[in-house]
């Protein structure tokens, strides 16, 4: 290293002679022994050339030519290893060059620019360091106006520094979009593509960007329309996939229509171009995880995808590649595409799901596609959590379909890996896999025995107690779907793996949605005679505690509906009825119910008092005098001439029980 450093060395005593003309012949031959160099930037960059350079570029007295050489110099040095990065924003050359711009002269401001660029695109410099000064943003959009090569550089560092919502709305009301837009028309394609890549980061997941985009029109031609000419098949690769995302984003937003012709003609049709076996494996990879999140949530569009151009069969190919027999003779490429290989595999998984997410007819083709469950069943354990995470997502996809869930599922004993991923997953692939498992554990799966069997109780009630909302509301989910319908056994072990701490703690969840699945589970548990008159001698207390406290809570109607309906099922045991008829206070509720304004909550309250009225039953004849006394008759006369049939029909049936 010393004597490659030694011969280096000179290039660096150069920048500090005295004569200006000097330095400045000192900078250009240090510029032409570092270009494709990676040897030669390290070098000088260990024998400290950088705070050097950056002097000079600063300095007030050095003339323009050297200002602008040293900035070629330093962006040759940034075009290295990542480490060179590393090392030049270590000196500070963000502001220095950023200071730069500010100068009156073109050229000096360009090399200041290619060098940020250069410098923004490399994975380890933060994003935030352009958002640091506030003129900064202001001035670029300044800038857009001096050259195409401003414009080219501008929209580069832009559309790599566009990280996430916060930056996109800094940028917006900079007024990128009208800054921007005349550029798609530009002499230039290096131009037209940056500007183009700039829409697809502004508009990601952005509405309102995207409803802007809608109304913005260039030359008399509106932006969707530019976006449709940019994805014509003539044009370059790149500028298809991104216009494609353009509309994609716009689409997703609301901003376009999802039956809209360049959605349904143009923009579809070129993301499943975009999966065929021609395209590079980083087009196949984009187009899609572009096309899954274009389709992810409109059924038409999954219905059109699945018989374009054999999608379905087409991502079968996904996992067999690079194959023994590619036709990749590029040796580089060869092994860039062996190292990315896993990226086509999770794109397959998130298209399939896509694809399946509500269509019986196409999950049960996907299926069908060679090996698929083996494959899903491969990636639930392979290394990347990316690949993981999209496996998963697939299987919940698939798992809506009954029919495989009695099939193919089974089959393939899809369970046990998926408990294996549930054992110590991060967050994202929990809730995923929890929801899967809320399907298995429905009565029709055949996987419900084998999952109980493998401690599924125990996982899902700790799941329950998950800080993370989505977690909490799958596990009691999945214990609502396992108690339906289940034996009395089942059904004690998830009251005992719950407790009753715990079941208070989910009733008094401040998100509906849990408190709706813990009634569910609760209705489940009290369900056929045997087991509400067990569960109500060992937990009655409680339970009818929980029901006080949510009919005298702030809850929606849907809410007490359910508990009236726990009731109702209380009401029907055997032993539990007496649980109801010793508690004047539950009593008083149900007569308010069955009097309030709205029919569900008078209904659900009128099937408590039926079963606690009951002729056969035995005690029929006392709980009768008990709830006429309290008035129950006369308002069960004033329903039987309500004007809703539901009401009329159960307040007569129920009055017959007294005549009887």
């Amino acid at each position: 290293l010393q004597e490659v450093t030694a011969s280096s060395r000179h290039y660096v005593d150069r920048l500090f002679d005295l004569d200006p003309q000097k330095v400045l012949q000192g900078v250009i031959d240090m510029k032409n022994a570092v270009i494709g160099n990676n040897k030669q930037k390290a070098n000088l960059i260990v024998l400290g050339a950088v705070p050097r350079l950056l002097y000079l570029l600063q300095q007030e007295s050095s003339s323009t030519e050297l200002r602008t050489e040293c900035a070629v110099v330093l962006g040759s040095l940034a075009m290295g290893t990542e480490n060179n990065v590393k090392s030049l924003l270590d000196c500070h050359i963000i502001p220095a060059l950023l200071q730069g711009l500010l100068s009156p002269d073109l050229k000096f401001i360009e090399a200041c620019l290619r060098c940020l660029r250069t410098i923004f695109v490399s994975p380890v410099t933060p994003e935030d360091l352009l958002y640091t000064d506030a003129t900064v943003i202001s001035h670029l959009m300044a800038l857009l106006s001096r050259s195409r090569y401003t414009q080219e550089y501008i929209c580069q560092i832009f559309s790599h520094c566009c990280k996430g919502p916060d930056h996109q709305t800094i940028l917006f009301n900079h007024g990128a979009v009208q800054s921007i837009a005349h550029l798609l028309v530009s002499t230039s394609y290096k131009v037209r593509m940056q500007a183009l890549k700039c829409f697809s980061v502004l508009a990601f997941e952005n509405p309102q960007v995207s409803l802007t985009l809608v109304n913005v029109s260039v030359d008399g031609e509106l932006l969707p329309q530019i976006f449709v000419k940019m994805l014509q098949r003539d044009k370059p690769i790149e500028m298809q996939l991104t216009s494609a995302k353009c509309l994609t984003s716009m689409c997703r937003a609301g901003a376009i229509r999802t039956d809209d012709p360049c959605i349904v003609l143009k923009t579809l049709p070129c993301l499943v171009r975009m999966c065929s076996k021609e395209r590079l494996l980083e087009e196949r990879v984009e187009g899609a995880e572009t096309l899954a999140y274009l389709i992810e949530t409109d059924v038409e569009l999954q219905r059109m995808a699945s018989i374009t151009d054999h999608l379905i069969a087409v991502l079968a190919d996904y996992f067999k590649y690079p194959s023994s027999v590619s036709a990749i003779t590029d040796i580089k490429r060869l092994d860039h595409d062996l190292k990315h290989a896993h990226e086509l595999r999770q794109a397959a998984f998130k298209l399939y799901a896509s694809l399946g997410a509500n269509d019986e007819d196409i999950r049960k083709k996907i299926i069908e596609t060679e090996n698929m469950m083996d494959r899903i069943v491969n990636g639930l354990s392979e290394s990347s959590i990316k690949v993981r995470l999209a496996a998963v997502r697939c299987l919940h996809s698939l798992s809506r379909s009954v029919q495989q869930l009695r099939t193919s599922f089974q089959d393939h004993a899809v369970w046990k890996p998926l408990m294996k991923v549930l054992q110590n997953a991060p967050n994202e692939i929990l809730v995923v896999a929890s929801s899967t498992l809320c399907n298995l554990l429905l009565e029709f799966s055949p996987s419900k025995e084998p999952i109980l069997e493998s401690g599924a109780i125990e996982l899902l009630c700790s799941l329950t107690q998950s800080e993370n909302l989505a977690l909490r509301v799958n596990g009691i989910w999945a214990l609502m779907n396992m108690a339906f319908q289940a034996e009395q056994k089942i059904k004690s072990d998830i009251l005992r793996g719950l407790s009753t701490e715990q079941l208070f703690q989910l009733l008094s969840d401040s998100d509906v949605n849990v408190l709706m699945k813990t009634l569910g589970l609760l209705r489940n548990l009290l369900s056929t005679r045997p087991h509400i008159d067990h569960i109500m001698s060992t937990h009655g207390k409680q339970i009818m505690q929980a029901v006080t406290l949510i009919l005298e809570g702030e809850h929606n109607i849907e809410v007490k509906e359910q508990t009236l309906c726990i009731l109702a099922n209380i009401a029907d045991g055997t032993t539990a009825k007496e649980l109801i008829m010793t508690n004047d206070d539950i009593l008083q509720k149900i007569k308010y119910y069955m009097s309030h304004s709205n029919a569900k909550l008078q209904l659900a309250a009128m099937f408590c008092i039926s079963n606690l009225i009951w002729n056969e039953e035995e005690g029929s004849q006392e709980r009768q005098d008990k709830l006429r006394d309290m008035g129950i008759v006369d308002i069960l006369h004033k329903l039987s001439q309500s004007s809703d049939p539901n009401l009329c029909d159960k307040a007569k049936t129920a009055l017959q029980q007294y005549l009887a």
